[in-house]
C-alpha cells in the first residue's frame, strides 16, 4: 500500500495527495504533524529515500534558520529536531514497496507509483 506524509495545508502536498487518489491505488495519509514519527521512523525513512538527514530538513523554514541554522549538528541531531518539530521535515514524501521519494514533482510520483 502507498503511504503519504501529508501536511494539509501545503499546495504541493495536496497536488500529490490529488494524483495519488486519482491513481486508484490504495493509500494510507499519515498526517506527520500531528501524528510525528519517531527518531527510529526516521531513520527508516531516510533509508528509504537515500538521502542524508539535512536534504529531508526544510531548511527555509524559521524554526531551521531561527534554532538550528549554521551550527555544527551530526545526523542524530538533525533528525531529533526533526522530530521535535516536524514542520522541518520536507514533504510529501510517498513510500511504496519499501521505497520512498519526495514527492513534490508528479511526473517522478507518476514513474515512481508506475
Amino acid at each position: 500500500m502507498i503511504q503519504i506524509y501529508h501536511n494539509p495545508r501545503c499546495g504541493k502536498s495536496r497536488n500529490c495527495l490529488a494524483f495519488i487518489d486519482q491513481s486508484k491505488q490504495e493509500y494510507e495519509i499519515i498526517p506527520y504533524l500531528t501524528d510525528t514519527p519517531s527518531f527510529t521512523e526516521l531513520k527508516e525513512l531516510l533509508a528509504k529515500l537515500n538521502l542524508k538527514p539535512l536534504q529531508l530538513v526544510r531548511i527555509k523554514e524559521t524554526i531551521w534558520i531561527e534554532n538550528f541554522k549554521g551550527k555544527d549538528l551530526n545526523d542524530d541531531e538533525i533528525i531529533q529536531a526533526m522530530v521535535e518539530n516536524p514542520i522541518l521535515i520536507e514533504r510529501p514524501i510517498v513510500i511504496k514497496d519499501g521505497k520512498a521519494i519526495i514527492g513534490r514533482d508528479l511526473d517522478l510520483v507518476a514513474d515512481f507509483l508506475g
